[in-house]
C-alpha cells in the first residue's frame, strides 16, 4: 500500500515540473541527436566529478554551441533500490544525487541522460529495470533526466519488442519528455518494428577505436569503424530511417582513433549516414585536431540536415567509395571514402555519372546542372561541377564537400 501511495504522488507531482522543464515531444528527434557519452573511454570508471568537468569541457570547447547537447551517463551508475524498489544513484560515486547533477548539467543549457537495461541487471551487473520500468521512469523523471539508453544484457530470452515497448509506456507515463535510445546491437532487427518504440535504435554491435578490425569478447564482438560502417549498406537501412527515428551506429570513437586521418573519416560517414553524432573521447583533454573535427559546423549540418535522409554509396571499387547524400534545398553531400592504408587518385566526370537516389527519388543531373562545390574540412570553395575532378584522397581519409546548384 505504501508503494501505490508513493507511485501515484511522483505521478501527480511530476507533470508540472515536466511542463516547465522539459522539451516539446515533437522536438526529441527531429534531428539525429548530438552529445557526449561516458563509456567508450571511461567504462565503469565515471562518477560526477567526471560528468561536471566534461559538461564544462563540452561549453568551453565549443561544443554545446555546435550542437552538442546530451551529457550522457553511461553503465554503473547505479546503487540499490531502496525499501520500495526505487533506484537510486551510487552513494560514492554520485553523493550530491542525480538530481543535483541534473540542474547543474542543466544550468549550463545541457541536457543529462541516464542508462539502464531491459533486463534484470546491466551488462556491467547492477540493477536492471525488469519489473521496475514504472518506478524507474518516474525516479528519472523526478531527477530531471533527459535521456535514456536502454540496454539488452541479461534479457533471458524476454521478447524485444515487448520489453522496450513496457519503457516507452513507462516514459510516457512518467510526465516528462525524455529521448529513448534502443540499446539491443541490432539483434532483434529494431528497424523493422521500433519506430513507434524508440527515437533511436543501435545497428551493431559495440564499436571499438580501430579502423577495420573485430575483436571478440568470447560470445560477442566489438567492431571496427569500418565494419559498422559496411553493416549499414549490407543490411539496407537507411530506408527505415527518417525524422522522429533514426538508425544508431553507435557513439563515436573520433579523438580515441589512433590517428586524426581517421577521425575525420569516421566523423565524415556518420555525417553522410545522418547518424546520432555522440562524442566517446575524453572532451577535457582532446586535442585541437580532435576539437576542430568534432565541431565543425559545415560537416555537422551535413548530418542535421532536415531533408533526414541517409547518404548511399554510389560507387565502391579498390578500397575507394563515393558517396552522396541529398540534402534540403536541392544541395547533395558528397563523400569520397579511401579505406586504403595508402593514397589514392580519384577522377569523377560529372556529367558521365548518372547519380540518383532511388529511395527519395532524388538526382542532381550533374549532366544538366552546374554546382559550386564547398570542401568542408577545408572550409573552401572547390570549383564547380562544371569541370571533371580530379583529387588525390590520403590513406584511410576522407574528401568531403558540399555540392549547390550554380546553374545551367
Amino acid at each position: 500500500m505504501r508503494l501505490l501511495v508513493l507511485l501515484l504522488a511522483l505521478t501527480a507531482s511530476v507533470p508540472t515540473w515536466a511542463q516547465q522543464n522539459a522539451p516539446k515531444a515533437a522536438d526529441l528527434a527531429a534531428t539525429p541527436p548530438m552529445g557526449w557519452n561516458s563509456w567508450n573511454t571511461f567504462a565503469c570508471d565515471i562518477d560526477e566529478s567526471l560528468i561536471r568537468e566534461t559538461a564544462d569541457a563540452i561549453v568551453a570547447s565549443g561544443m554545446r554551441d555546435a550542437g552538442y547537447t546530451y551529457v550522457n551517463i553511461d553503465d554503473c551508475w547505479h546503487g540499490e533500490r531502496d525499501a520500495d524498489g526505487f533506484i537510486q544513484p551510487d552513494p560514492e560515486r554520485f553523493p550530491s544525487g542525480m538530481r543535483a547533477l541534473a540542474d547543474y548539467v542543466h544550468s549550463l543549457d545541457l541536457k543529462l541522460g541516464i542508462y539502464s537495461d531491459a533486463g534484470t541487471q546491466t551488462c556491467a551487473g547492477r540493477p536492471g529495470s525488469q519489473g521496475y520500468e514504472y518506478q524507474d521512469a518516474l525516479q528519472y523523471a523526478r531527477w530531471g533526466i533527459d535521456y535514456l539508453k536502454y540496454d539488452w544484457c541479461n534479457t533471458e530470452g524476454r521478447n524485444a519488442p515487448e520489453a522496450y515497448r513496457t519503457m516507452r509506456n513507462a516514459l510516457a507515463a512518467s510526465g516528462r519528455d525524455i529521448f529513448f535510445s534502443i540499446c539491443e546491437w541490432g539483434d532483434n532487427q529494431p528497424w523493422t518494428w521500433a519506430k513507434d518504440i524508440g527515437h533511436m535504435w543501435r545497428t551493431s554491435g559495440d564499436i571499438i577505436n580501430c579502423w577495420d578490425c573485430v575483436v571478440s569478447h568470447g560470445n560477442w564482438n566489438s567492431w571496427g569503424v569500418m565494419r559498422i560502417l559496411d553493416m549499414q549498406v549490407e543490411r539496407g537501412l537507411r530506408v527505415h530511417a527518417a525524422p522522429g527515428h533514426w538508425n544508431d551506429p553507435d557513439m563515436m570513437e573520433v579523438g580515441n582513433m589512433p590517428a586524426p586521418n581517421e577521425d575525420r573519416a569516421h566523423f565524415a560517414m556518420w555525417a553522410m549516414l545522418h547518424a546520432p553524432l555522440i562524442a566517446g573521447n575524453d572532451v577535457r583533454s582532446m586535442t585541437e585536431a580532435t576539437r576542430e573535427i568534432l565541431t565543425n559546423q559545415e560537416v555537422i549540418a551535413v548530418d542535421q540536415d532536415p531533408l533526414g535522409v541517409e547518404g548511399f554509396p554510389h560507387k565502391r571499387a579498390g578500397g575507394v567509395e563515393v558517396w552522396f547524400k541529398p540534402l534540403a534545398d536541392g544541395d547533395w553531400a558528397m563523400a569520397i571514402l579511401n579505406r586504403n592504408d595508402d593514397p589514392r587518385a580519384v577522377t569523377f566526370d560529372w556529367p558521365e555519372e548518372h547519380v540518383e537516389d532511388a529511395f527519395s527519388q532524388n538526382r542532381p543531373h550533374f549532366d544538366q546542372h552546374t554546382y559550386a562545390i564547398r570542401d568542408l574540412f577545408r572550409h573552401a570553395d572547390a570549383g564547380t561541377t562544371a569541370s571533371p575532378l580530379a583529387v588525390t584522397v590520403p590513406g584511410r581519409d576522407v574528401w568531403m564537400v558540399r555540392l549547390t546548384r550554380a546553374g545551367g
